[in-house]
């Protein structure tokens, strides 16, 4: 198992070899267990593998914490449910890489069809994050003054539970007759039929558009991060939805800066997956360690991690100042979430998703079929 030579880009399928990596590749051969034990050798990709799995347990121990805050509603109330659909959303986004990164010697049609669920989970991702947009950064939300002591609150807790009176000052909400209609209706829809644009585009360079498919693959997910950002955008272009001198503007102070930061992870990343510096500046220098899709990889999860303290920071806003009204003119309260409005989502997300790459698939297995019967042979 630990013997199996490693090749350079002229012993493998031209298929298998990425620009300005010239040795570390795995012949597309491998069995499960030697794809796994690869994980603990140096290969062009051991490095792409662990730069998104530990990630999942930093993630995972970040997430956690709110739940040890004083006041927070249980983790299995509704509140939380656009919470734990970003977590899903992370996670699987992280684990589905890594193991594309290790699984794609097994074979060229296990290769396509690992990397073809990787841009699905990016797709899901994007839409989680939406999720926890709406819900913790929605422009609707406002807030009242406090009263009716911490039970009182407690009950009436993001407005899923009863209604919420209706006062704010209008100057808070100047600019919410433009885009009501928008963040009402077409918000998550929009964000999921762009997800879903998106696997098709990414899958799509996989069998065509080869030559620019790393420029085409990160521009195609600038489109997702406008949408679902629109309630941020709005957010620090208007006037803080809290009262100036309470907690809760105290902790949303915090996102413009996560927010900012998260951006320029996002565009650092961006240009690592470009312009494949530095392996472009030497090549074969960095087969194994340092090129640039580690520092790729790296660059995305701390614009995650980035994002996921952003969302924090206006969950613990909310909790710190809980209820939800909205302005006078607006006669219904903001809907809480439900299980068909964020887990029914994601499910139905999924489900494109997994047709998009079943076809992709398909197509993969008609194409590479007959090539790996010749590699068998080899």
């Amino acid at each position: 198992m630990w013997s199996l030579p490693l090749l350079r880009h002229t012993d493998v399928p031209p298929r298998v070899t990425e620009n300005f990596i010239l040795s570390g590749y795995r012949f597309p051969n491998y069995s499960l267990r030697q794809c796994l034990a690869s994980a603990f050798r140096p290969t062009n990709e051991t490095g792409n593998f662990w730069t998104h799995f530990l990630p999942i347990f930093i993630f995972t121990y970040h997430f956690q914490e709110v739940f040890g805050w004083e006041g927070v509603p249980a983790p299995s109330d509704p509140f939380f449910y656009p919470y734990w659909n970003y977590l899903l959303g992370v996670c699987c986004l992280l684990l589905a890489s890594s193991l594309a990164h290790l699984l794609n010697s097994m074979s060229l049609i296990i290769r396509e069809v690992c990397f073809f669920v990787d841009y699905g989970t990016i797709s899901s991702y994007t839409v989680g994050s939406s999720l926890a947009y709406y819900y913790y950064i929605h422009p609707r939300a406002g807030l009242p003054p406090l009263g009716g002591g911490i039970g009182a609150q407690n009950e009436s807790r993001l407005g899923l539970k009863g209604d919420a009176e209706e006062e704010s000052s209008p100057s808070v909400w100047f600019w919410l007759p433009e885009f009501k209609v928008f963040f009402d209706s077409f918000y998550i829809p929009s964000s999921c039929l762009v997800a879903i644009i998106c696997v098709l585009a990414c899958c799509n360079t996989r069998q065509h558009w080869r030559t620019y498919r790393y420029a085409i693959r990160t521009l195609v997910f600038l489109l997702p991060f406008f949408i679902s950002s629109t309630p941020i955008f709005y957010r620090l272009l208007s006037p803080c939805p809290y009262p100036s001198a309470s907690s809760s503007s105290a902790a949303a102070d915090t996102t413009a800066h996560y927010f900012y930061r998260h951006c320029f992870w996002l565009v650092v990343s961006a240009l690592f997956n470009i312009s494949k510096v530095p392996e472009r500046l030497c090549p074969g220098a960095f087969d194994i360690w340092g090129h640039s899709h580690q520092w790729f990889h790296c660059c995305t999860f701390l614009s995650i991690l980035d994002e996921l303290h952003m969302i924090k920071a206006e969950v613990r806003a909310l909790v710190l100042h809980p209820t939800l009204v909205l302005p006078p003119a607006v006669p219904t309260p903001l809907p809480g979430p439900a299980l068909l409005t964020t887990y029914g989502v994601m499910v139905l997300l999924q489900v494109c998703i997994a047709s998009v790459i079943a076809w992709f698939s398909w197509g993969a297995c008609l194409i590479y079929t007959p090539v790996q019967k010749q590699l068998k042979q080899h």
